[in-house]
């Protein structure tokens, strides 16, 4: 049903948010999303009236009657596809429908192989880096991203208006009726910005350095995200977040995550903890059935340590820590050090796999496997905290 109450915001003189706010998604694919999210796109009035990116399906209607209620869509002439995924993709075909006569541009060879695969055969125009086109008073210059964070990804630059149209990048998971980063609280904005880097991102550290480098000589002015908010205020500011984060650089700083079945796994995560803290590194504990995952990982993504305890069951991990640890490994964390621990009844196979997991994600091991039969004594508490003070970081 066409939500007909749905209104465009201008951004700048003659160009338009009109996206949709998703207040109720919970969850991207396995990360949480605790404060919804956004599905930007934009739409410029010229000589060529041009839409930049569409929404998830779900969301077709709030996206049609935002531009109805600037224009006719079967005025649109140009449609810019700054990424097949289907939440910036997904209203192509519907919109499309409503605007037969535009074309509708994307990167070359990918993402026309994938919006083609997705959505058939509509009016495609395949660009490349240096390609640009003039919509009127106003010109498009397209910049590929490639696996930023897909391998059809691109941004969209407009030289007169000094407008960046980011798509990922620089975007943030974050459902709010205020458009601006201005008008919303900054703490939250980069938590929210750190969050989506760390667990969409953060494999693709060397392709952000690449795109930072291209948008180097850019002057920008307003940095219009495809999700979250639009930047004008800080702009300096994420740019300087995004070039720390994609270098690897990590913080004097220790995460122990951990899940437990009798309270000796915790035990030991507790004595873990305050070991790193009589350290003076701050350390953050993590019983991983009281925390999402995806908050779990952005914390890990600039801290140096990572500790790693589960107890066993059936010869093996607990589940819980499996699925971490594959979340992690997928990630690709760089310049990580630490170690497993754990407790057993009679076996004690989870704290070797846990081991070779963290290994496996290219976690430096810094001390070896921290393993506990049954309840702890004091004195082993005493030993694993001797360890780790002894630790040479």
């Amino acid at each position: 049903m066409m939500m007909n109450n749905c209104k465009a915001i201008e951004i700048s003189e003659n160009i338009y948010w009109v996206g949709a706010v998703d207040w109720s998604m919970r969850n991207f694919h396995g990360y949480e999303t605790s404060r919804g999210s956004t599905y930007n796109a934009y739409l410029i009035l010229d000589e060529k009236i041009t839409l930049i990116d569409t929404a998830k399906i779900n969301f077709a209607d709030e996206l049609i009657a935002r531009i109805s209620s600037v224009v006719d869509p079967a005025q649109i002439e140009i449609i810019v596809s700054s990424h097949v995924e289907p939440d910036h993709s997904g209203a192509s075909k519907e919109v499309a429908a409503l605007a037969p006569n535009a074309e509708i541009i994307t990167t070359n060879p990918n993402g026309l192989k994938g919006l083609t695969a997705r959505y058939g055969k509509l009016n495609y125009k395949a660009v490349k880096a240096g390609d640009s086109i003039s919509i009127g008073e106003r010109t498009l210059q397209f910049v590929p991203t490639p696996m930023l964070h897909w391998p059809d990804s691109m941004v969209t630059y407009c030289p007169e208006e000094k407008i960046l149209f980011s798509n990922d990048a620089f975007g943030e998971h974050l459902a709010t009726s205020m458009r601006f980063d201005d008008e919303n609280n900054l703490e939250t904005i980069l938590r929210e910005a750190k969050k989506y880097y760390a667990n969409i991102l953060m494999p693709f550290g060397k392709q952000a350095q690449t795109a930072l480098k291209a948008l180097g000589g850019l002057e920008i002015k307003m940095i219009a995200t495809g999700h979250g908010v639009i930047w004008r205020s800080h702009i300096e500011k994420i740019l300087d977040c995004y070039k720390k984060w994609s270098s690897g650089e990590v913080e004097e700083r220790a995460v122990v995550v951990f899940d437990s079945m009798w309270h000796s796994t915790e035990i030991l995560a507790q004595t873990i903890t305050e070991a790193f803290a009589k350290r003076n590194i701050p350390a953050a504990y993590y019983d991983i059935k009281a925390t999402p995952l995806s908050d779990i990982i952005t914390d890990i993504f600039t801290s140096k340590y990572l500790a790693v305890g589960s107890p066993t069951i059936n010869n093996q991990m607990m589940p819980t820590i499996a699925a971490f640890l594959c979340y992690l490994k997928g990630l690709r964390p760089v310049n990580h050090k630490g170690f497993a621990f754990g407790s057993y009844g009679w076996g004690g196979q989870s704290i070797g796999y846990v081991e070779d997991e963290l290994k496996s994600a290219g976690v430096e091991i810094i001390l070896d496997k921290i393993r506990v039969a049954n309840l702890p004594t004091a004195q082993q508490l005493d030993d694993i905290t001797e360890k780790i003070l002894a630790l040479d970081l």
